[in-house]
């Protein structure tokens, strides 16, 4: 099991969309970021915010696409390249429509479910083979709203959720890390 060295949290850039819940892989890398006492750095190559942290004795590499959603690989794949990194070293931290607020949940591979970064990031690797953090969100209930749905802020209740989510997340950030990726998923899908 290889340990992981980028961590790509997903988001738009800019004010307006901070607190909306496309952008809840930010939050948790913004999050990871603070605790570790990384300070993210414009990086016009890697078309993004990144920083270098030394999580629990690795070096990890922090990325923060400033693309816009729909073309977060094209930031990843920089960063991955320049640095060598392998897809199965990278874990994205992003929105799951598919399941509720409070849930968080890691898996290997798979498809996008209609995220537009993860299509993006697939598209530009040529491969499903990466690590992803799914951070739920819950659903609106009908297709046609979700753009509208991700695009908005949380109601209160749900943010509390997805807060504690994050927070069980980050609590076993030491062994996505170090790679243990199995001890991470059994700890955090055992709530």
């Amino acid at each position: 099991m290889s340990e992981i060295k980028l961590i790509v949290g997903l988001g738009n850039p800019g004010k307006e969309y901070e607190a909306t819940r496309h952008n809840a892989g930010f939050w948790w890398v913004d999050e990871l970021a603070r605790r570790h006492n990384a300070g993210f750095k414009t990086d016009s190559k890697f078309h993004g915010l990144v920083a270098k942290a030394n999580l629990h004795g690795h070096e990890v590499h922090l990325l923060k696409p400033q693309t816009f959603m729909n073309v977060s690989g094209r930031a990843v794949v920089a960063l991955a390249l320049f640095y060598k990194i392998l897809p199965d070293q990278i874990l994205v931290a992003h929105d799951e429509l598919d399941l509720p607020p409070g849930s968080a949940k890691l898996k290997m591979g798979g498809g996008h479910g209609g995220h537009n970064g993860l299509k993006d990031i697939i598209a530009h690797l040529g491969t499903k083979e990466f690590w992803r953090l799914r951070v739920g969100i819950g659903h609106p209930g009908e297709r046609n709203e979700v753009s509208d749905f991700v695009l908005k802020a949380a109601r209160t209740e749900e943010q509390i959720l997805i807060d504690e989510a994050l927070q069980r997340a980050r609590d076993v950030a030491p062994l996505i890390i170090e790679g243990k990726l199995e001890a991470a998923m059994l700890k955090l899908h055992s709530h």
